[in-house]
């Protein structure tokens, strides 16, 4: 029976063929459909893993091309910072050559746009020379020193013939009386010897421009104070501005204005002070 069945089912004739009842009884139709769902989920698990090795392939390929990325900005940034930086060179105009003909081996530049700060001006270009002498082994010569007057301190820089005739005008754009007597200046405040009361301590415009310092004062500025002075004596602005600009202390200029002094100089090699 068993070699009948066996011979059956190996056969080709019709019965196997259809699948009939000779068909082995030891392999149950429920195995070959296992089999069937076995052969498919094979056939997905290689699929999935093409699928993986693909987005493998892809993810190391991603790496590369950032790595290759960075090495590029790398190399350019060690390539810039290995360059040499190009220095600054701000260009020159001829109306800023006279800071250069100051001899000197320092340079300063001291700002003021207030009274106080105009007063005190003198008592740190004082400090600084000293300083330079007794603590450096210096000399005083050795300082190319400007004190711009610009803003509300400018009318410090007009002369005394200019005091004598606007004094109170000049008092009152400073805000600035004598601290002594309470009463308006008639003479440059900065020009009073043995004013060891006010914010210079005593010293004077003539003493320190003796010592090498020089002064700036603020075209734009005089214009100004010109036109305040014009409007308390009903005068000519114009008129008086030119007496203002030809009326200096000793050892100062016109510069077109304060602040420009004041930032040119630094490109002219002067360190700045601001007084206030």
């Amino acid at each position: 029976m068993l070699s009948q069945v066996l011979a059956n089912f190996g056969s080709g004739d019709d019965n196997a063929a259809q699948g009939s009842q000779y068909e082995c009884p030891f392999i149950p139709r429920a195995f070959g459909r296992r089999e069937d769902k076995l052969i498919s989920e094979e056939n997905d698990m290689k699929e999935q893993l093409k699928a993986l090795k693909g987005r493998r392939r892809w993810f190391l390929g991603s790496l590369g091309a950032v790595a290759a990325g960075a090495a590029v900005v790398s190399s350019a940034g060690n390539a810039q910072s290995a360059s040499p930086a190009r220095a600054f060179t701000p260009a020159r105009h001829a109306g800023d050559d006279w800071m250069e003909q100051m001899p000197g081996v320092h340079r300063a530049f001291i700002d003021t746009a207030s009274t106080v700060g105009g007063i005190t001006a003198l008592n740190y270009a004082h400090n600084i020379l000293m300083v330079h002498e007794q603590d450096y082994g210096g000399k005083e010569s050795d300082y190319a020193m400007i004190v711009c007057y610009r803003h509300q301190a400018t009318p410090l820089a007009y002369n005394e013939a200019m005091w004598a005739k606007y004094g109170e005008h000049f008092s009152n754009f400073l805000g600035f009386k004598d601290p002594r007597t309470d009463e308006v200046f008639k003479v440059n405040p900065l020009n009073i010897p043995n004013r060891g009361d006010l914010a210079s301590r005593g010293h004077t415009l003539t003493e320190m421009a003796d010592r090498g310092v020089r002064y700036a004062v603020c075209n734009r500025a005089t214009h100004a104070v010109s036109g305040f002075v014009a409007r308390a004596t009903n005068g000519n602005a114009d008129d008086i501005y030119k007496e203002l600009a030809a009326n200096l202390v000793p050892h100062a200029r016109l510069v077109p204005a304060g602040v420009m002094a004041a930032t040119r100089s630094q490109e002219r090699g002067f360190s700045l002070l601001a007084a206030g």
